[in-house]
């Protein structure tokens, strides 16, 4: 959580974080700005001090919306600047940033770089830096670093910003399914109110529209796949397809609020109208491990440790897993699951680590979406919900939405 991030940043021998960039669809910048409506900010948060924002004049507004102390950066005049640079702006910016940090009583020790930024920009500008003031030492972490794992434990407000998320979405997956039962079938295709084939790019649109009405957007799109496409677990599934019964579709959707906030993961495998044998017995084996999981976890575990229960009990049923050959492309091909919040993919992950940022805490939001794949055979089943971790340790999914197989369709 951020009351632990002065913690996290004695511990890694960390003076100050600089997150930059705009104040949506920017992880970082909204954690600690709430996601304020700005165009190009930043914020500084030097250990042991309250977080700073330096935004541009005409955002004020916005802002002074987020809490934080502020700065208008109208104080630091860019264009002037760029006269004592002989025009070059990029130039301008580093001198306008070294002024910040002078002001900020900021020259020596060690800074962590976070934000979306053109990476063209940011080079230049941390360059530039490098020479200006050297005591500084100017770095970037894998996986987020301090501020990855701060997000890894969310707070109250986090949480039913997470739900809200996901009752959303779990009424446009409802809409979903009513759509495709209220169409009826022809030579076992899916058809419309005007006897047109329905097709995936169809139905998408349909659920975009959906995630609108609901004040969700998804910017990293929508899986929605059929058949061959299903086994494929991140096809995205191709627009032209036509509905066909008895086929599987791996539906899975992971929207977030408006401007970039908080995302929620889910996923429903269904067949139209009837299911093949085969498909069916995948489904059960799919559906038993994910509920034995779900069942199974612990607080104070590593998430690792039940990727491999997972890919035992799939290899026990026949099935090739990643634990045994990593570069399968059948059975079960990927990892159990992933944390989620600003980002879609975020702590804890299932893989195994040196520390403890892997494990399975209270405040923990997880999603857990074991599957299996099977491109030859042309199917593919996978389940997921996204669950949170109370202070008793016990496991919540956000939403209660059925994990029926089977979809019905009316006859022509």
């Amino acid at each position: 959580m951020k009351q632990d991030l002065d913690d996290l940043m004695q511990a890694d021998n960390v003076d100050a974080l600089l997150v930059m960039g705009a104040g949506f669809h920017n992880p970082y910048m909204v954690y600690l700005t709430g996601g304020a409506h700005l165009t190009q900010a930043m914020v500084l948060k030097k250990k042991g001090e309250a977080p700073v924002l330096f935004h541009e004049s005409m955002e004020r507004g916005e802002a002074q919306k987020t809490g934080l102390r502020t700065v208008n950066l109208s104080a630091y005049p860019v264009n002037e600047l760029a006269r004592e640079t002989g025009g070059d702006y990029l130039k301008a910016s580093a001198l306008r940033l070294e002024k910040v940090l002078r002001d900020q009583n900021l020259t020596e020790g060690r800074v962590a770089l976070f934000g979306n930024q053109d990476a063209g920009i940011a080079t230049s500008i941390v360059a530039e830096m490098r020479s200006r003031l050297p005591g500084l030492e100017f770095f970037g972490s894998a996986r987020g670093g301090i501020l990855m794992r701060a997000m890894a434990s969310k707070d109250e407000q986090e949480l039913a910003r997470i739900r809200k998320v996901g009752e959303s979405t779990a009424r446009v997956v409802s809409n979903t399914a009513n759509f495709l039962s209220s169409c009826r079938s022809r030579q076992d295709v899916l058809v419309d109110h005007n006897d047109h084939p329905v097709t995936i790019g169809q139905v998408k649109k349909k659920i975009n529209l959906w995630l609108m009405e609901e004040g969700l957007e998804n910017p990293e799109g929508t899986i929605f796949a059929i058949g061959r496409d299903a086994a494929l677990p991140h096809s995205s599934g191709n627009d032209q397809d036509v509905l066909r019964l008895g086929k599987t579709i791996v539906f899975d959707i992971f929207p977030c609020e408006a401007g970039g906030g908080y995302f929620h993961d889910f996923t429903r495998t269904w067949s139209l109208g009837y299911a093949t044998d085969e498909a069916q017995a995948l489904y059960v084996q799919v559906r038993d491990v994910f509920e034995r999981v779900v069942h199974s976890m612990m607080v104070d575990t590593p998430f690792s440790a039940y990727q491999k229960m997972v890919c035992e009990w799939f290899e026990e049923l026949g099935h090739p897993s990643v634990m045994s050959d990593p570069a399968t492309e059948n059975g079960y091909v990927h990892g159990l699951g992933h944390g989620v919040g600003l980002h879609v993919h975020e702590l804890p992950f299932y893989a195994q680590s040196q520390g403890d940022e892997n494990m399975l805490r209270p405040g923990c939001v997880i999603a857990v979406e074991p599957g299996l794949y099977y491109p030859n055979r042309e199917m593919g089943v996978r389940l997921e919900n996204t669950y949170w971790i109370d202070a008793a340790g016990k496991f919540n999914a956000f939403v209660d939405y059925p994990l029926d197989f089977v979809l019905p369709v009316k006859k022509s």
